[in-house]
Formats: structure tokens, sequence, C-alpha cells
């Protein structure tokens, strides 16, 4: 499962860590804006690099939902600045920073059009995601058992197929086992861009929502070969970072 893990783990290569910015072979990225660090709602678009340069909005821009509490920076392929909070497992925060894009976690009945080169999980009785800190070796990771959950732990941990909500999950990769001395136990878990509940009328607990048909758009349209990320950040931080970090 690990190569379905994450599309992108090639982009943590050409990323410089000394230097928060942009990895220069990314061309692709969904470009979230929030109003605030407490904001739970997230203006949404996906821009791409073109032959000259410049970047284009292609889709967007998309109303979004995000952790009930607002951001905190994450863990991803950025640098966060000292003394700032940082995501924890339960907060409430949606993370915030620069992030790889990865696979698909999938129950719903109608395919989803995606690049062949996305790997796509069908979930099932077996599968769980491990948000408990207190398994180090297995938190943030998804886990095939060889048999459908039963016990209480497994079953804490089962992956939601009757949630409709979660039908479509993509992830986002905070803190997860792609990028270099992750994942940190306790530090957020289970983080997916997933379908809104009430038509954006509710957050979160942490991950970025929007309505089914703009998160089929986006994921039809996303290309490995321009390693796409998620940019994450509240106006403030995407205005003072937008030039030292070669944002779009």
């Amino acid at each position: 499962m690990k190569a379905a893990f994450s599309i992108l783990t090639a982009a943590v290569l050409s990323f410089c860590a000394a230097f928060a910015q942009l990895p220069t072979d990314c061309s692709q990225a969904v470009l979230g804006i929030a109003d605030g660090w407490n904001s739970s709602t997230v203006s949404l678009s996906l821009v791409e690099k073109q032959p000259d340069g410049r970047w284009a909005r292609v889709l967007g821009p998309i109303p979004g939902r995000l952790g009930r509490t607002g951001l905190a920076w994450g863990l991803g392929v950025h640098s966060n600045p000292r003394g700032v909070t940082i995501k924890r497992e339960g907060d409430g925060r949606s993370p915030a920073g620069v992030f790889l894009i990865g696979g698909l976690w999938t129950t719903n009945k109608t395919p989803i059009k995606h690049h062949r080169r996305i790997p796509e999980v069908r979930v099932g009785p077996c599968d769980l995601w491990v948000s408990d800190p207190s398994q180090p070796r297995l938190y943030n990771r998804h886990i095939r058992l060889n048999h459908p959950a039963a016990t209480p732990g497994e079953l804490k941990e089962q992956m939601r197929q009757t949630d409709y909500a979660h039908s479509i999950k993509l992830l986002i990769c905070h803190n997860t086992w792609e990028t270099p001395g992750r994942p940190i136990a306790g530090a957020g878990s289970s983080i997916f861009f997933h379908i809104w509940r009430r038509d954006g009328a509710a957050p979160t607990a942490g991950c970025t929502a929007i309505a089914e048909a703009n998160l089929r758009a986006i994921i039809a349209r996303l290309d490995p070969a321009r390693h796409p990320m998620y940019i994450l950040l509240p106006r403030a931080e995407y205005s003072r970072l937008r030039a030292s970090w070669h944002l779009p």
C-alpha cells in the first residue's frame, strides 16, 4: 500500500528543505485561501503554470470548509516558522502549508474519473486508518487487515464505509510517511479532501471539504506529471510568503 499512499514522493526530492518554497517541477496546485487562522471556510482554485511561467486559474474559485476551529501550521514540504502553533491530533484544525497530494480512497458507487497513475483504493471492512498516537509505528497510515475489523481497537480505526461525505477521499499528505522525518505521532492524522456536509453548512474535523461535483472536477484534472501540490494558508500569510515561497 505504500505506493498508493502518495503519487508525489518524487516532488520531495526536488524540494530543498532549507527554503520554504514550491518545488521547481510543480506546475499544478490546489490553492486554498482562508480569511484567517480561525476561519473554517476557504476559497479554493486549481491553478496551472503556463508555458510562459505564469500561473492561471483553470477551476474555481470553489467554496470549501475547513476544520471547525480553523487552521494551524501542518507538517508538509514547507518549513514552519519558529514558535508557531502546530497541528495536533484532535484540535479540530486544518493543516496550513504546502503538501503533496496523495491517492484516492473510495466507496462511492459512481466511478471517479482520474489519471491512471493516481492509485485508487476501494475501502472495505478490512481497511483501517490509524489515528491513535500510542501506536507510533502505525500512526497516520492505512492498514488492511486479513479479516474484517472486529476488536474495539480495530473498529475504532476502521475507515468509514457508510458515510457518504467520505465516499471520495483524496489524501492531503500532512504528517505522512512520504515526508522525511514523518509521521510524528500525535501531530495529526487522516487529512483528506472529501465531500462536504449539509451543502457546506458544516465544518470538518481538519479535512478540506467541497461539493462532490467540484471534488470530482479537481480529481479529473490532476496530473501526477505536473507534481500537483496543496497550498493552504490564511490570506495574510499567503500575501507575506507569496514571493519568497514562489507561490502562484
